[in-house]
């Protein structure tokens, strides 16, 4: 099969995406969970925490809440509507350990739980480290001149 027929074929087979739909969701629901995040930080400087302890506070709050919803199957159907907007923000992170530790919790606690969860996430890991070295040395050259 050539490369033509089988874009015919996906055509054919594959309803097409509401592009626009999809994109206003994804803002809307990861600018929501950026605001709660903002909230959070506000609430957690208003009780006493200096800038850096609330960022952090707001980071570990925001994935005990997406863990908890991703425990409860909430964090799912939420997701089918908000599309990307789940993913970006810290709360994909968090589902995307949650759920495979969930998935192979039958298997044992080493064998299934441990070595799956982070099959998801781990590559997000590794990538995004690599990234962050990467964009680090850009900088320190480019600081250099």
């Amino acid at each position: 099969m050539d490369k033509k027929s089988y874009k015919k074929m996906v055509h054919n087979t594959v309803p097409p995406s509401p592009k626009i739909k999809n994109t206003l969701f994804a803002f809307l629901f990861g600018g929501g969970i950026c605001t709660i995040g903002q909230a959070f930080r506000m609430l957690y400087i208003y009780l006493g925490a200096d800038k850096d302890t609330a960022s952090t506070l707001v980071a570990i709050t925001l994935i005990v809440i997406a863990a908890i919803l991703t425990g409860a199957g909430v964090f799912d159907k939420i997701a089918r509507y908000a599309g990307a907007g789940t993913i970006v923000p810290i709360t994909g992170f968090a589902n995307s350990v949650v759920s495979p530790a969930m998935e192979f919790k039958t298997e044992g606690n080493i064998l299934g739980t441990a070595a799956n969860m982070f099959k998801i996430a781990g590559p997000v890991i590794v990538y995004g480290t690599a990234a962050a070295f990467v964009y680090g040395v850009i900088y320190w050259i480019t600081t250099l001149f």
